[in-house]
């Protein structure tokens, strides 16, 4: 079914007063300076010409303006930061369009859907790694996937569903807004810039395409044993029972990404044995323990419980912990002279976000190594008030204990939340 009337679901006085309160109040502004708060002080003025210019075609946008954001392994992640009214105009079409979209992504897509979040996506890998045939393990990258996508054959995606010219020529107003860096304005044939409200939902429409029907097809039809997905945006995870059916899989996919211009990362795509007998295979090859492979931040480890049986260790990740660390480092020096009461309660609302993320069964002792972090950190910030500063651990230890929340689990066990929402 195509939906041929979807407009009137965007430019609707409502939808737009949604979406605007729905935005973030504190953030960045786009290339025309205009920030929430002021575009509020005449909102509904502002809102109702954004109607008519949306409901008569008069509706322009704007570039977007260039900004970076440091990643994990010290690079720069470049993001696409909208003027505000394609903000708003954007988070409506994306309500209207997720409400048709949602009853087509499958099952195994996480990333960027309402009532799912990144432990969804953990739960499934864990639950499906313990109770499916699972001895091989395809942990695969896409090569720059928001900046190669191809925006052709992404427009005829939208248009399989969406019959609304008009919706789609919203689309390609956003996709060839171009980009704003240094003053200068440059345009691109591919990619959907990061940072703006639609460009998850079309990186989501995209891999439908050309990812999830297809492996759900190949899964079916062309493999002798188990095989699980699990996807969070471009990042996914896919198990199989027999080696030669995961190495078929990875040229084929290979080959299906590259019609479709992607490509997998030759450096960070791996094939690994995974499994209850890793180890046993390895060893009797003298290869070691099993390898390791990093998905949502954790390191998935092949282990066994104290009764011998086989079970899926997960850590944080080893890069992750040192890189927020040192963040709290950095942050900790420069609010040196702020009173220890601020200070607390911004190292309190860290560590409370790191635990509550963090915090599965068996992660325990990563836990507790941040923790223990954060607090030297701070004892060493707080000696460093003054020349003769001195703290001594007595003291530091009734701070830890006042602002500190302690290292625990905040997570059940994947099996027993996975047989209660199933």
């Amino acid at each position: 079914m195509r939906f041929t009337a979807l407009l009137h679901h965007v430019y609707q006085p409502e939808a737009l007063r949604k979406a605007y309160l729905a935005l973030k109040r504190d953030a960045a502004p786009g290339v025309d300076g205009e920030t929430w708060r002021h575009y509020g002080e005449a909102m509904e003025e502002n809102l109702h010409d954004l109607s008519g210019r949306l409901k008569h075609g008069a509706y322009r946008a704007k570039p977007v303006r260039r900004a970076y954001i440091a990643k994990t392994d010290g690079r720069q992640r470049p993001l696409g930061v909208p003027v505000l009214e394609d903000k708003i105009v954007q988070r409506a079409t994306v309500e209207a369009l997720s409400a048709i979209y949602e009853t087509d992504f499958l099952g195994f897509s996480y990333g960027f859907r309402p009532g799912r979040s990144p432990h969804r996506a953990l739960d499934a890998l864990y639950t499906g790694l313990l109770t499916k045939k699972v001895n091989w393990v395809l942990d695969a990258d896409i090569r720059g996937y928001f900046d190669a996508i191809d925006r052709g054959w992404l427009v005829k995606f939208i248009e399989h569903r969406i019959a609304d010219r008009r919706v789609v020529r919203l689309i390609q107003k956003w996709l060839n807004a171009g980009v704003l860096e240094d003053g200068t304005r440059t345009w691109s044939e591919t990619g959907t810039p990061q940072g703006g409200s639609a460009s998850p939902l079309l990186a989501n429409v995209y891999l439908h395409y050309v990812f999830d029907l297809w492996v759900r097809q190949w899964r079916r039809t062309q493999t002798r044993g188990d095989v699980i997905v699990v996807r969070f945006a471009d990042d996914f995870i896919v198990g199989f029972q027999h080696q030669s059916d995961a190495e078929r899989f990875r040229n084929e996919l290979a080959e299906r990404f590259r019609k479709f211009g992607l490509e997998l990362h030759p450096d960070k795509t791996r094939l690994l044995e995974f499994g209850p007998y890793a180890a046993e295979n390895r060893c009797k090859r003298g290869q070691g323990k099993p390898e390791t492979f990093n998905f949502l931040g954790f390191t998935h480890i092949c282990a066994k419980k104290r009764n011998g049986r086989y079970t899926v260790l997960r850590q944080t990740m080893a890069k992750r912990l040192r890189v927020k660390l040192s963040e709290v480092k950095t942050e900790l020096r420069r609010r040196l002279h702020e009173p220890i009461p601020a200070v607390g309660m911004w190292l309190r609302s860290v560590v409370s976000g790191h635990l509550r993320y963090y915090g599965v069964p068996m992660n325990g002792p990563a836990l507790a190594t941040f923790r223990d972090g954060v607090s030297r950190h701070w004892h060493r910030a707080l000696a460093r008030r003054s020349h003769t500063g001195h703290v001594t651990w007595a003291r530091m230890d009734r701070l830890i204990d006042r602002w500190l929340p302690p290292a625990r689990i905040y997570h059940p066990y994947p099996l027993r939340r996975m047989g209660v929402i199933t």
